[in-house]
């Protein structure tokens, strides 16, 4: 059950008002900078495995700070492959004058035929399948490395966050507009040989505690005892569960 932490960077000065993308050199802001030493020090007690982040500038501060006084992870790893959409010519941009484009409804309401315009302009289903391909490529070295109980983050963008949790709950990309992820949330999922699940979605301030890694297995549960409900096999509890 390898556990997989989504972070969303911190507040940028463009973070809001202007569609950033792949603009180079968008620092956090004093304000974002606040939001992610809180961030770390608010994941401290979870052991990570790793922690990878997109190459954008903000996302690399996010990921120093989630990764700072860490035993055990030497730097933050880079994968492309997390980056923002590539939003071709509409970066830059205001959004109260992308929100006037005709794409701006097909984005909305009809994400999975959106494409942005420009040559460097990536089409939203491309996008997504490239951070959940990074996701299970990820899931599998971390698990290989550090065991199928490791947790591990990764610190990306809004809409790459939003395309891996529909991803995760079974949803038609034409959905993602329907979740949220606010800067420097946590969203994590824990995903397993039967499904993903979805454990939080948009954390700005819970405790972590849930988020430890499970004790060691007893020789009875190895042997095929109870081991945490539905057998051990990372099944969902009828009724809901606790």
């Amino acid at each position: 059950m390898t556990t997989l932490l989504l972070v969303r960077h911190g507040l940028t000065a463009m973070t809001g008002p202007l569609l950033a993308g792949w603009t180079p050199g968008v620092a956090l802001d004093e304000r974002g900078r606040a939001q992610v030493r809180a961030l770390g020090g608010r994941l401290a007690p979870v052991p990570l495995a790793a922690v990878v982040s997109s190459p954008l500038d903000r996302c690399l501060e996010t990921a120093d700070a989630v990764a700072a006084g860490r035993d055990g992870i030497e730097k933050v790893r880079v994968d492309e492959r997390f980056g923002e959409v590539r939003y071709g010519d509409w970066t830059g941009r205001p959004l109260k004058e992308l929100a006037e484009e005709p794409l701006w409804r097909v984005v909305q309401a009809h994400p999975s035929a959106a494409r942005f315009p420009g040559e460097d302009g990536e089409a939203l289903a491309d996008a997504q399948h490239r951070a959940v391909t990074a996701v299970r490529d990820w899931n599998a070295r971390i698990a290989g490395e550090h065991g199928e109980d490791a947790v591990y983050a990764v610190c990306s963008h809004g809409d790459i966050i939003k395309a891996i949790v529909a991803d995760a709950l079974g949803l038609h990309l034409d959905q993602f507009q329907r979740i949220q992820a606010a800067p420097a949330s946590v969203t994590v999922i824990r995903y397993t040989e039967l499904r993903p699940f979805v454990v939080r979605l948009n954390d700005v301030g819970g405790d972590v505690a849930d988020l430890l890694p499970p004790p060691p297995r007893s020789e009875d549960e190895e042997n095929g005892g109870d081991a945490g409900g539905a057998g051990g096999r990372g099944d969902a509890a009828v009724g809901g569960g606790a």
